[in-house]
């Protein structure tokens, strides 16, 4: 079998490439090339031509380079009208140039400015398949040249410049237009591997329609987490095309204090609407939250942490870590409380590892537990953490009642938005 070999091209050199049949009689010239989604991503499937009577697509089996740098068709009737309903395909002129992309391999977004494309040698189903989308100068030179310069000289300038590529396969594709965003390969759980920081990032660099088809698509455990990332502006704009049960979903997944924060920035009637929307226990938590002063420790905690009696053991400890509906690498330690909610100590994690599991608590509890008052201002509380190096602090009420945790992240915010 003769061995497989590949030839690299530009879109940018390919778009207008006569097209002839064998007889070397012209066909048409190439307009734009419909590549597949789904499992077959990144397969040529057609070429686009256009032709004295409109629009046809060849299937890419069908074409082939000449040595002359045109393309021949292997039969004549593969060539058959374009059809405006043929929706299947991605077209790299249409559809990729010019757009901004995802890309997930270096977590951020681009503009496409060229398509690289392989010819494959015998022995391949598929002669021309996509290798990588050029985001850098080469592809804009190319594209601001073309015409001006023979084929061959625009390309040999082009190479001059540091290539800015992204394998097709580390990119992902937004698509704005309702009808068809669900054929495109916009492989969400990739989105989903993300750091939440990594996506809010992604978000706050798209076009508003981009955003809104990425945001759209991602499930409520991921939309939250990227939620809590942004900018408040930026959240509110997030939401304003969902519905309130919708937004419900994605709060419900929320860190109880970033809800409340979030919903307090929202109209009072939106967020009204919302809380109806809510599980009744996810409701309270926030609820309760919302008649802070945001600008207190109150404001800024979180409900969610973990606490025992008195009486518990290690063991019991490690079982209600286990169980945690949170983020469990936000837990840094366990709380000790008296049958009044009284804050009567805490265990750091690293000691409940190193224990045994018959140890009680109450033994390996840290000597002075610091906690602050829930009316403390975040200044206050800012120094509190730098003064102790502390990575959380308990919120108590007038009575001593634990009501919530303080972590070092929602103070950090405190101080950038300060500067």
């Amino acid at each position: 079998m003769e061995p497989r070999t590949t030839t690299r091209v530009s879109l940018t050199a390919l778009l207008g490439t006569p097209v002839t049949d064998a007889q070397g009689h012209l066909r048409g010239r190439l307009k734009d090339i419909a590549v597949a989604t789904g499992p077959d991503a990144g397969k040529v499937a057609g070429l686009v031509l256009k032709t004295r009577t409109g629009l046809s697509i060849v299937p890419s089996q069908e074409v082939m380079e000449t040595p002359a740098g045109t393309l021949e068709l292997r039969s004549a009737n593969a060539l058959v009208p374009l059809k405006k309903e043929e929706s299947s395909y991605l077209y790299l002129q249409q559809d990729l140039v010019d757009r901004q992309i995802i890309d997930i391999h270096g977590r951020k977004v681009v503009r496409v400015n060229d398509v690289d494309l392989e010819w494959l040698g015998r022995g391949s189903a598929h002669l021309l398949r996509v290798a990588e989308v050029e985001v850098g100068l080469r592809g804009a030179f190319r594209r601001v040249f073309k015409g001006m310069l023979p084929r061959a000289r625009l390309e040999a300038i082009s190479r001059s410049f540091s290539p800015r590529g992204i394998p097709w396969q580390f990119v992902d594709v937004i698509e704005v237009d309702p009808a068809r965003r669900v054929k495109l390969r916009i492989e969400h759980e990739r989105l989903a591997e993300m750091h939440p920081s990594d996506l809010a990032e992604i978000l706050e660099d798209l076009a508003p329609a981009e955003r809104e088809a990425v945001f759209t698509s991602l499930d409520e455990e991921v939309a939250a987490e990227a939620l809590e990332e942004v900018e408040p502006k930026l959240q509110k704009a997030l939401l304003e095309k969902l519905g309130e049960e919708r937004i419900a979903d994605i709060v419900e997944e929320m860190d109880p204090g970033a809800a409340a924060d979030l919903l307090a920035e929202l109209p009072e009637d939106q967020s009204d609407a919302i809380l109806e929307e809510m599980e009744p226990e996810e409701r309270q938590e926030v609820e309760e939250l919302l008649e802070f002063d945001e600008d207190s420790a109150a404001g800024c905690m979180t409900t969610e942490f973990i606490y025992l009696g008195m009486d518990a053991t290690v063991a019991q400890a490690v079982q209600a870590l286990r169980s945690f509906d949170d983020d469990p690498e936000n837990v840094t330690e366990v709380f000790l409380l008296d049958e009044k909610r009284v804050l009567r100590g805490s265990v750091s994690l690293a000691r409940l590892v190193m224990s045994q599991p018959e140890a009680r608590l109450s033994v390996l509890t840290e000597p002075r537990v610091l906690s602050c008052p829930a009316d403390m201002n975040q200044n206050e509380l800012a120094e509190m953490f730098d003064k102790y190096n502390l990575h959380s602090l308990p919120v108590v009420d007038a009575q001593g009642r634990m009501v919530g945790v303080v972590k070092a992240d929602q103070v950090i915010t405190f101080l950038r938005e300060k500067l």
